[in-house]
Parts: structure tokens; sequence; C-alpha cells
């Protein structure tokens, strides 16, 4: 494992929970991970954590992020606006794994309401030890940003 990666995390009131076991569980691990909120339980809106995270990792300040929602489609949704963040919404360890080989992902998004613990601890630590295959996977992702 590479404790030296930059990693974020962020959520709104749906994801907090887990988004706080996960935060617990990588600094156990070693990981240094930088907490975009939100704080508590209470209703937000997911995008005021999202943008402060994804222009991190748009600007090279994060290496990866950890994005957290009810279903994971509004996080993932809303990071993909950022050129340079392929976010990619995950709900097993085989999708945590392609999505870093064949799409160079790096922002993960978790569907709280949807995952275990257990499962979503599984699908981070897969995120964070897969790497990006490159070869024919490189030119494909280098398609994915649309230029006018």
């Amino acid at each position: 494992m590479d404790l030296s990666l930059r990693l974020g995390i962020g959520s709104d009131h749906a994801g907090f929970d887990l988004k706080e076991s996960i935060l617990t569980f990588l600094k156990e691990k070693g990981f240094n991970v930088k907490n975009f909120g939100t704080y508590t339980a209470d209703s937000v809106d997911y995008p005021d954590y999202v943008h402060p995270l994804a222009a991190e990792v748009q600007g090279n300040k994060l290496d990866l992020g950890i994005l957290i929602c009810g279903s994971g489609q509004g996080v993932c949704m809303t990071a993909n606006k950022y050129p340079g963040v392929r976010a990619a919404l995950v709900w097993n360890t085989e999708i945590a794994s392609l999505t870093r080989q064949h799409n160079d992902a790096n922002v993960i998004c978790l569907p709280a309401r949807f995952v275990s613990d257990e499962l979503a601890k599984e699908m981070v630590l897969t995120f964070l030890e897969t790497t990006f295959e490159g070869g024919r996977h490189q030119r494909r992702v280098e398609k994915i940003s649309h230029l006018d």
C-alpha cells in the first residue's frame, strides 16, 4: 500500500456515517486523508462537499478522492464536471479494480444506502491498491474529455 497517496474524502448527510467509518479505517491503516465534510448527519447539499474535493483532484493537490452519498450518483455526476476528474460509481470490488485498471479513475463514489461498511472498506482498499494498466486503455482515457 502506498501510504504517501494524497487522499480526500467527502460526503453528504446520507453518507456521513459511512464516511466517518472509512476515514477512521484509513487513518488506522496509516493514510493521511483530508476530510472535506460534512461533519454531521444534518441535511446538506452534496455539491457543497464535492466541488472542493474535485477541484483539488483536478489541480493535482490530491491523488485520489472518495465521495459518498445515498446513491453515489449525485456525487459522481458533480465530480465528473471537472476536467481531469474521472469519478466512478462503484458497488463491488471487481468494479473498484476495473475502474482503476481500465479507466484510470481518480475518484471513487460510493452508494451509502446500498453497501455495507465492510464492503465499502474493501472497495476503497481495492481502489487504492490498483494501478492503471495504460496500454490500449490510455488512448481511451485520453478521449474522455470533451473539447469543443
